[in-house]
């Protein structure tokens, strides 16, 4: 294959070392996280660690920082996916957080429609910045107890809080 430098040919080592497992004749077959997404989605945590609009309790949220941060968080997600190198399961998971920040930023980041200074005195506002925020904590937690279980990461307080108010709690059997 002359002339095909640009194509990349996994050699059977590469690809063995790709599975976690096999067996024959019946078996099947496992795959392991690439090293890449797995290190993608580290920092992908270590980067979420540390957004307090994930996890802090709703009075002591600042509304413009909220907005800062989650357009922060965006820019960091729409970088991430830009590596042409991550699967397409990592890249779903953070799809569905960028997603969730597009959604919060069309109902805060207009200052148009809403006075920050405003925020704290108006009842509906107020409600409206907690929906929001119940919105966007829901779709991260379920998205990263995902990340967390595939690419077998922990998740450290109190990033993980986020993840705990996500997901229902544990049956009694469970516990």
């Amino acid at each position: 294959m002359t002339g095909c430098a640009s194509l990349h040919l996994m050699n059977l080592t590469e690809i063995l070392n790709r599975l976690m497992g096999f067996s024959i004749p019946i078996g099947g077959l496992s795959w392991q996280s690439a090293p890449w997404d797995v290190e993608v989605a580290r920092r992908v945590l270590i980067f979420l660690d540390d957004r307090r609009v994930l996890y802090d309790p709703f009075e002591v949220q600042v509304p413009e920082r909220c907005v800062e941060s989650v357009l922060q968080i965006r820019q960091f997600l729409t970088t991430a996916l830009d590596d042409q190198g991550i699967g397409s399961e990592l890249v779903g998971h953070l799809r569905g957080m960028r997603a969730a920040c597009l959604a919060f930023l069309y109902r805060f980041s207009s200052p148009a429609d809403i006075s920050f200074a405003d925020i704290s005195e108006d009842w509906w506002l107020n409600q409206e910045l907690g929906q929001a925020l119940g919105a966007l904590r829901t779709v991260f937690g379920f998205q990263l107890a995902q990340i967390a279980v595939r690419y077998s990461l922990d998740v450290d307080e109190p990033l993980s809080y986020t993840i705990h108010t996500a997901l229902p709690p544990p049956r009694d059997d469970e516990e």
